[in-house]
């Protein structure tokens, strides 16, 4: 870690949360712009997010290259107020932020089976868009999912799908489409890493508000991970031991244990032009309200 890591106990906590892979500095700004300051208006200092990476060992050199490249993406803009640099999120950047939000903290949302056949000159790459998404080939341009269709998808013909007959089937239509190990996988990872850490809060440790709002951060930035790429299937496709519910749970519990302390850190580290960003905002409470429903 950086020199900016925080130490001690929390640093300990911040270690067991980051697991073994380095973190990649633009991936993480953005889970620090989805979780802390969208919900907050969306813009902030360039300060306060090197400030926030240091704790999880990204380089203030390596957050200066990511914000770049996030403005050159379209996923960011920058504006000055004096020798200070802020930066909010673009118009599309909020909807997908939205989108993310939504899935992340909102309830599960109902399976919406469609096929999909690709037309266009290119129907590979536009194949490996909708397996990316979630969807399944079942030809060369045919797919099927029930996850949101790609942005990227612009031409193909989309045709909405229900079970009407086979449900009990339905499982062993998933294991011969899907390979839903590696996601099983991945969910397993998460429990296990963040089950620890739970272990450690139960067992009394108190960390400081800086150590609260990283590890949540670090929570969040695993748990979009690993659903971003889940097909997403229903209950009747999956098989009975299907880790993703225990672990929607744990994030559940542990994102509501960390958020108080996590909240009033921000409200006293992040700056806006207009001046510190708020402890919360209607839209951070509807995500606490939305989760203690499911916790």
């Amino acid at each position: 870690m950086s020199s900016g890591a925080t130490t001690g106990r929390g640093g300990a906590l911040v270690r067991l949360a980051l697991g073994q892979g380095p973190l990649k500095a633009a991936s993480f700004i953005v889970t620090v712009y989805g979780d802390v300051v969208e919900p907050r208006g969306g813009v902030v200092w360039i300060g306060s997010l090197i400030e926030t990476c240091a704790a999880v060992g990204i380089s203030e050199t390596l957050v200066r290259t990511a914000v770049s490249r996030l403005v050159a993406a379209g996923q960011l803009s920058g504006e000055r107020e004096g020798r200070r640099s802020f930066y909010r999120l673009t118009a599309p950047a909020r909807a997908e932020f939205s989108a993310a939000a939504r899935l992340l903290f909102g309830p599960p949302e109902p399976a919406d089976w469609h096929f999909v056949h690709l037309t266009g000159s290119a129907p590979e790459e536009a194949m490996q868009a909708l397996e990316r998404a979630g969807h399944a080939r079942l030809g060369p341009r045919l797919a099927v999912g029930c996850r949101p269709l790609p942005p990227s998808l612009t031409r193909g013909v989309v045709f909405r799908a229900g079970i009407v007959q086979g449900e009990d089937d339905l499982g062993a239509f998933a294991r011969e489409h899907w390979a839903l190990e590696p996601h099983a996988a991945a969910y397993r990872g998460f429990l296990d890493r963040f089950g620890a850490l739970t272990g450690e809060l139960e067992g009394g440790l108190r960390p400081d508000p800086a150590t609260c709002l990283a590890v949540r951060l670090l929570l969040v930035h695993q748990f979009r991970l690993v659903v971003l790429r889940d097909p997403r299937l229903p209950a009747a496709a999956l098989p009975a031991d299907w880790p993703g519910a225990a672990a929607r749970r744990l994030f559940c519990d542990l994102y509501l244990r960390l958020s108080p302390e996590a909240d009033r850190h921000v409200a006293r580290r992040f700056v806006t032009a207009d001046g510190a960003l708020p402890e919360a905002s209607e839209a951070t409470l509807r995500r606490l309200a939305l989760l203690r429903e499911t916790a």
